[in-house]
This record gives C-alpha cells, structure tokens and sequence, in this order.
C-alpha cells in the first residue's frame, strides 16, 4: 500500500471520528449526574445553580432527597455522583471513614467564610449567654430545650454530643429536632414575644442574617465556628467522566450569591427557578465554571447556556 493511499485511509478515518465520539464531552453513562439535596436551603442554591447548568449542556441532572448519612453511604456504594454540601470542619465526622478509605473524594471547596454553630438572640446575649457553658446558667429559661433542625444532621450530632459533655454544662437539656423551616417558625415567634431561645444557625442564610442573633463562643473542637464548605464526589467519578467532573470541580460560589437565590426559594421559589433568575442577572459568573468544559456532546458550553439561559 502506498504512502498516500494510507494516508487518505487516515484522514478518513480522522473525518469519521471527529464527527462522532471524538469530540464528546462524556462517555453515555456521564449524561445522568446524580446530585444529593440533603434539604438545607443553601445546598438547594447551589444544586439548583448546578442542575440549570448542566441541563443547558445537554447532561441530565436528578436531585435526589437524602440525608447527610445516606448521601455518604450513597457515594461509597456509586449510588450518586456528587455532593455540594460537606461542610467543614463540622462534617468531619460524617466523612471522615469514606474519606480514609477513599470511597468518597473531596475535590473543591465551593464557599468560604461560612459559619455554623448555636445562636441565641441578641437580647439574650446582652442578658448574659455570652458562652456554651453560660446556657446551663439559664436552663429554665431556656425551658431546658436546644432547637435543631432535621435528624441525622451533622449539627444536632455535635448538639447531642454537647449535651452528653459534662464540661459543656447542658444537663438536663433536650435537643428538639425539627425542619428547617420548623425550626426558624419557632425562633422567629419566640423572638416576637422575646422570650428566651437557643437554636442552630448558620451562614449564609438570608432568614438569619436578617435576626438579631449572636454566635456563641465556647465551642471548643467540636466543629461549629467559622466553615468553609466542600464538593465532594463518588470514587473515581472526575476519571469516569472528566468533562462534567472539571466543571463540578470549577463550582465556587460566594455568601451574596447563595443569599440571593436561598431568599427565593424560603419565599416559596422553585430552587432551579430561582437559579435560573440569578444566572440572568449575573451571565459572567457563569464563566470561570465553564473553563475547560464543553457541552455533554462536545459543543461550546458557553454558547449553550447563554442561549439556555438568556438575559
């Protein structure tokens, strides 16, 4: 066979691949991008902002409701992909085994200058419950009751461990585990008639941020106080699809963003819809996710969701 026969062959062959799979994002069994929603607002923002995304690059995002322990337990067994909600070092508990055994991989932090402990009101703080051990100073007060939010959440694991501490000084207090919204209902009426209250906050939170609340100091080791929150993903999931993988990975969000979009949905917004109405207003945050990343069939990511997406 001569030189240009086979390099006719060759450029032919070149044609029918870079027609075809070559130029794919992802193998087939990447399309589906399996996301937990373990029911916190803020993890709803951002899989929500995530699931706009990849549906505007051809992927097929499912939201699946799980609990912090059935997310992890999920990750290890390939039950689902990805996880935007480890927040740290609260969490360290909840990950630390997958961790170790390398079931489940941390590969980005997504959102600094969070934070995550026991508040109380501000007028209860200037009544003196400066610290964790100053509530037992004031049980009655507090008739004796801590307020979480739903069971199996890292938070009331760390509550029910300060209570079983007896250098915390919480004898005697339950911990009253409810929703989310469960939860705020009840700080938001025991502050209206302001009465005494002791409950789990975190930030961001648009709720929150506008209370009156204080921070307790005192917390020690035991993983409330300043965070940083964490994308985690199942083994080998960024080598098994390595497009959709970078653009996980490149998701990085901020406390004014997640605020705004968090806002909508407690107002009774569609977390995906809310997503959708940020991107609008903001179409160049869009941009350092996209680096390196194309569409589910090889196309110009940009250009799908801008057009997905408009504004």
């Amino acid at each position: 066979m001569s030189r240009m026969k086979t390099f006719a062959i060759s450029l032919g062959m070149a044609a029918i691949l870079y027609s075809g799979t070559a130029l794919a994002g992802d193998p087939e069994s990447c399309k589906t991008v399996r996301l937990s929603d373990v029911g916190w607002t803020d993890i709803q923002a951002t899989t929500g902002i995530a699931s706009v995304l990849l549906t505007s690059m051809g992927y097929e995002p499912q939201v699946i409701q799980l609990s912090v322990p059935v997310t992890y337990a999920s990750l290890k067994n390939k039950d689902l992909d990805v996880f935007l909600g480890n927040w740290m070092p609260s969490m360290t508990n909840d990950i630390k085994d997958y961790a170790a055994e390398g079931s489940v991989e941390t590969i980005s932090e997504n959102l600094s200058g969070a934070g995550y402990g026991l508040v109380v009101p501000n007028y209860v703080a200037d009544a003196g419950v400066k610290t964790l051990t100053d509530l037992g100073k004031f049980k009655d007060k507090f008739n004796g009751k801590i307020y979480g939010i739903e069971a199996g959440n890292d938070g009331n694991r760390i509550i029910l461990d300060m209570i079983k501490n007896p250098a915390d000084n919480l004898d005697g207090f339950e911990l009253v585990e409810s929703s989310e919204a469960g939860m705020l209902t009840q700080a938001e009426q025991s502050m209206k008639n302001n009465d005494w209250i002791v409950f789990l906050g975190w930030t961001p939170h648009p709720v929150m941020g506008a209370m009156k609340i204080t921070y307790l100091d005192g917390m020690g080791d035991s993983g409330f106080g300043a965070a940083t929150v964490h994308t985690n993903v199942r083994k080998g999931y960024t080598t098994e699809c390595p497009n959709v993988g970078k653009f996980i990975a490149n998701l990085k969000f901020n406390l004014d963003m997640e605020g705004a979009i968090m806002d909508k949905i407690l107002k009774g917004g569609d977390a995906n819809a809310a997503a959708t109405e940020w991107l609008k207003a903001n179409p160049d945050a869009v941009k350092p996710w996209l680096e390196g990343v194309t569409t589910f069939d090889g196309g110009d990511a940009a250009a799908a969701v801008k057009t997905a997406i408009g504004g």
